[in-house]
């Protein structure tokens, strides 16, 4: 099978949703080995991937009868939820793990990255983004719930966000009014990085978005991943509603 940096599921669904999920593989591209030097473990981890975020998307994605487009890299290769600029596009260290393969990647081998893979997945989403006016973006993320030598996160969900407070600020009122959740604003990460998949596909061009961070002991199963979409759907439909009042 020839090698693609990203899938898209939906295509030709038609809603004025678009779920993104930057972190969906741990996948190491052929043209690289097939591995980063890691072991298996590592690459099993939140370092390598956003569990379970993938599922989720998918799921939400059949729901909304939106497109989903999902990276096919691990973020350790190249990360595409960061600016080409960015210190953190391109990791040697991440959660006390040594990225091997990494260590001593050059200015030629980062740019070699972006070509392959980072590029063609932005230039993909701005595609999809494209074919609405109205396309409001929705990205699917995961966290770990505690990071080495951190204090446990005591979160769900949180929903992140930069100035752009449209769909946000309606979604966290009603995932605030669940009884059953610990919902964090901008948590368990600040919601704007500039140069983020956000802020270049949504920010930029005045689209209404939110970025939504799910526990990722909450997602592991397909189970859990359909449960959440079908949880956050309505919400999310709602929230659009209040957002365009």
């Amino acid at each position: 099978m020839t090698y693609t940096p990203y899938h898209i599921d939906g295509s030709g669904r038609n809603s004025p949703w678009l779920i993104t999920c930057d972190h969906a593989s741990n996948l190491v591209p052929p043209d690289l080995g097939a591995s980063l030097g890691l072991a298996p473990e590592d690459m099993a981890r939140h370092i390598a991937f956003d569990i379970g975020a993938a599922g989720v998307a998918r799921a939400l994605g059949q729901v909304l009868n939106a497109p989903v487009i999902c990276s096919n890299f691990s973020r350790l290769v190249i990360d595409p939820n960061r600016g080409e600029d960015d210190p953190t596009l391109l990791m040697r260290l991440y959660d006390g793990s040594v990225i091997p393969a990494n260590r001593h990647a050059d200015g030629a081998e980062k740019e070699r990255r972006l070509a392959a893979y980072h590029r063609p997945y932005h230039a993909a989403l701005a595609g999809l983004a494209a074919r609405r006016e109205d396309t409001v973006l929705v990205s699917i993320h995961s966290f770990t719930p505690q990071l080495r030598g951190r204090p446990p996160r005591p979160w769900h969900i949180g929903i992140l966000h930069a100035w752009d407070v449209r769909l946000s600020d309606p979604l966290i009122a009603l995932l605030d009014a669940e009884p059953d959740l610990a919902v964090g604003r901008n948590q368990p990460y600040p919601g704007h990085l500039p140069g983020d998949s956000i802020d270049r596909h949504g920010l930029k061009h005045g689209r209404q978005n939110t970025l939504i961070e799910l526990r990722n002991d909450l997602i592991e199963t397909p189970e859990a991943q359909q449960a959440w979409a079908d949880r956050l759907a309505p919400m999310l439909e709602e929230s659009l509603r209040r957002a365009d009042v």
